[in-house]
């Protein structure tokens, strides 16, 4: 069950929503929840992130947290029914339901799960986050996963949408080397910061994004203390493979892909084997605002 509570564990007047203890990733797998500005590419790389696990060994399951189900279609090369929208199916009874009725297999064996949402103003996403993992928990299809991948919508930070760094190892946060994917990054930050009170959630670091230059960035990690772990630049071939409905370990290999392809088996690597957890602290608006520019 997922519950609201109206209690100050999570921060200064915050109103959470608090997963049941028993619905929980079993210990061993690595748990990354990916946030970041809305558009600015969460799901692409979430994508091609659990596409470099598997191409280093690894078990991977993606949950895409977004009503609008888009997470997965380039590992699975289509649109898949939702968690929430099978279970309405059949009453939420869950155990009348098959893995193969809400999990599919996607690229290289990287196994995927659409956890959709309420109709816009109409109920909780941290609900459905909390739905999804006990329905995967229930059928046994955490067991012998080694990473989970969450994709979460937006730059939503309250209850609902901050639930997925409940199960959380670490947060990556996308963000473009401008004000506004940046400013959104620091709400994040906070959110994660409370969260860390009570929950094994850490920040991992930052995914530059669709960006030529991180001069912007670099300040902002030098003031708050946070760290730029790979840099992905405006390369039109991770436009393209959007729209080929793929990822980018399957588009032709040029060498703007290669440098890519290799971006993300790094940063697989760095989360795997040496990911150092950051004491980051988020800056008041105003300081945001005096931080960023040019002289």
């Amino acid at each position: 069950m997922t519950t609201a509570l109206t209690n100050r564990q999570d921060g200064e007047g915050s109103v959470q929503v608090q997963q049941d203890p028993g619905v929980r990733i079993q210990e061993g797998a690595l748990v990354i929840a990916v946030y970041g500005k809305g558009g600015i590419g969460k799901s692409t790389t979430s994508s091609n992130l659990s596409a470099a696990f598997s191409k280093l060994g690894k078990k991977v399951l993606q949950i895409g947290c977004d009503p609008k189900h888009d997470s997965t279609f380039t590992l699975t090369h289509k649109m898949v029914p939702t968690v929430i929208d099978i279970l309405e199916e059949v009453d939420f009874h869950s155990e009348e339901l098959r893995p193969d009725d809400f999990m599919f297999q996607g690229f290289n064996g990287v196994m995927c799960v659409e956890s959709g949402g309420p109709p816009a103003g109409t109920g909780c996403g941290g609900y459905v986050t909390g739905q999804t993992v006990k329905l995967l928990k229930e059928h046994h299809l955490l067991e012998d996963t080694d990473v989970v991948i969450f994709d979460v919508l937006g730059d939503v930070v309250c209850g609902g949408f901050a639930a997925p760094l409940q199960h959380a190892n670490y947060c990556l946060i996308v963000t473009a080397n401008d004000f506004d994917s940046i400013f959104a990054m620091n709400r994040i930050v906070a959110a994660i910061q409370a969260k860390a009170k009570n929950y094994k959630v850490r920040l991992g670091g930052v995914v530059a994004n669709r960006s030529a230059d991180t001069d912007q960035i670099d300040k902002f990690n030098e003031r708050t203390g946070l760290k730029t772990m790979a840099h992905f630049k405006d390369v039109d071939a991770i436009r393209r493979s959007r729209l080929k409905k793929c990822t980018i370990f399957e588009m032709e290999p040029t060498e703007d892909v290669i440098t890519v392809q290799n971006e993300y088996l790094s940063l697989a690597k760095k989360l795997s084997e040496s990911v150092q957890p950051l004491e980051a602290e988020p800056l008041k608006d105003r300081e945001i605002f005096d931080l960023l520019g040019f002289d």
